[in-house]
Formats: structure tokens, C-alpha cells, sequence
């Protein structure tokens, strides 16, 4: 659990200094949008097949995205159960967000379902880490790679695995 807490507060740190600083202002003078929390999700043990008005976008491969308005790549790992809603914003470098939840894949498994999902969405691998039985990734694309996603996952209690999921879209 210690090792979780010292890769998850390193993660969020790293993550904080990339997004860089959003001004409080905006061109026109008026406050910036504050962030935004993401409805609840309902866990649901059992699978229930979605109505057209709920069901994940076509282009996301099936996938419920991780808030939304996510991009494809921030989708939710298939039978995920959200810690909390996430947490949404907008800033100088686009949206972007961050969404915990516990699910029954392996560290390994998570990493290669966004390492493939990043991929497909033209980013490329920027960071991989592997301390103990925890898994760090992160990949970065567009102008000043501001379009990035980054994961950490390591298991948890009763074999579940923890996965923090951050993004920003870019500009």
C-alpha cells in the first residue's frame, strides 16, 4: 500500500507540472471555467446491456469513456468500477482529466489496454515504469506532446488492482 501511495503521489506530481499553469483569466477578462466533477457512475456487478441513449460511441470501441467527453484513448478499462466520479477541466492546453477505479485485470493487462488505445490514437509511449507490482505508463502526442494520457495501476486490496488514469486533449 505504501508503494501505491509513494508511485500514485510521484504520478499526480508529474502530472500537475506537466499540465502547466492555467492563467485565472481569460482573453476577455472573465473568469476561467473551475473544474468539474463527472456524474457518478453506477457500479453494477452484473452485465447490463446499455440503451442507445447511454451506450459508449461507436469510435470508442465499446468502451464507456472515463468522464464525459473523454477521448477515445481515456476510455475505461472493460468491467472498471470508478472509485469516485471523475474529475474533469478545461485549460490553456485543453481538457483533460482524472479518474480513479478498481478493477479484477492484472497491472500488465490494464497497461497494455491503453498502451494499444494510445497507439491507436497516434500518441507515442513517452514513460513506462515497473516498481514491484506496480505499472506506470504515460504516452504524449500533438504540439509539445499536450495531448497525453497517463496510467498507473498496482494492486490493491483483495486482488483487485488500483489504476489512476489521467489525460489532456491538447490544442
Amino acid at each position: 500500500m505504501i508503494r501505491l501511495s509513494a508511485a500514485s503521489a510521484a504520478f499526480l506530481i508529474l502530472t500537475l507540472a506537466a499540465c502547466g499553469r492555467e492563467e485565472a483569466q481569460t482573453a476577455q477578462g472573465r473568469a476561467a471555467p473551475a473544474a468539474t466533477e463527472a456524474p457518478p457512475a453506477a457500479a453494477v456487478d452484473t452485465a447490463v446491456a446499455p440503451d442507445a441513449e447511454t451506450a459508449a460511441p461507436a469510435s470508442s470501441g465499446g468502451v464507456e469513456p472515463a468522464a464525459p467527453g473523454a477521448p477515445d484513448y481515456a476510455a475505461l478499462y472493460p468491467g472498471a468500477v470508478l472509485d469516485q466520479p471523475g474529475t474533469t477541466a478545461t485549460g490553456p492546453d485543453g481538457d483533460g482529466g482524472l479518474v480513479t477505479f478498481r478493477t479484477s485485470a492484472s497491472p500488465d493487462e490494464v497497461v497494455a489496454f491503453y498502451r494499444e488505445r494510445a497507439e491507436q490514437a497516434g500518441l507515442s509511449s513517452v514513460m513506462g515504469m515497473n516498481q514491484g507490482d506496480a505499472r506506470a505508463y504515460g504516452a504524449a502526442g500533438g504540439p509539445a506532446g499536450a495531448t497525453n494520457i497517463h496510467v498507473v495501476a498496482a494492486p490493491g486490496e483483495g486482488g483487485e488492482t488500483s489504476v489512476q488514469l489521467s489525460w489532456s486533449e491538447g490544442r
